[in-house]
């Protein structure tokens, strides 16, 4: 990947409906060479996708809370059981494994406290393996679907 494609990439994670056109023209590159790497960086997957960035409150999801969950027993099987399960939960809109302890971070989305209380007990404490889940409610978002940086440091 060189500094074009990087280019190509900041670009589309500011406007992911740019047009070829007005993509080509930012990055100074004619249309058909700007759509050969942007054809190329999507079979490459370094493009994953193309989504629209919904407002949690909009669409009545105002409660945020981040769960951390410790696992009773690690062995890949339940592991595997758990992940497959937790997939599942729609109110879950991120998911990390961690090293440590705790074993994964959650981020839960719902209507309010009472949902989130509901979720929490009936789904969350009941998944495998499960041995303990602590959890701490979003006061507000500092950073938030920050586009990726495309320097390394």
């Amino acid at each position: 990947m060189d500094s074009v494609d990087q280019k190509i990439l900041a670009e589309l994670q500011q406007d992911g409906r740019l047009t070829v056109t007005e993509l080509a023209a930012r990055v100074r590159l004619s249309v058909s060479p700007c759509h050969r790497r942007l054809r190329e960086l999507e079979r490459s997957k370094a493009i994953r996708g193309y989504r629209a960035v919904v407002d949690p409150a909009a669409v009545g999801l105002n409660f945020e809370a981040l769960v951390f969950v410790s696992m009773h027993q690690e062995d890949r099987d339940t592991v595997a059981e758990f992940e497959r399960a937790l997939s599942e939960v729609e109110h879950v809109v991120e998911a990390q494994r961690l090293f440590g302890e705790p074993d994964y971070l959650l981020r839960i989305a719902t209507a309010d406290l009472a949902a989130f209380q509901r979720l929490y007990d009936e789904r969350l404490a009941t998944l495998p393996g499960v041995q303990r889940l602590t959890s701490t409610l979003v006061m507000k978002h500092v950073v938030e679907d920050r586009p990726l940086p495309m320097t390394r440091t």
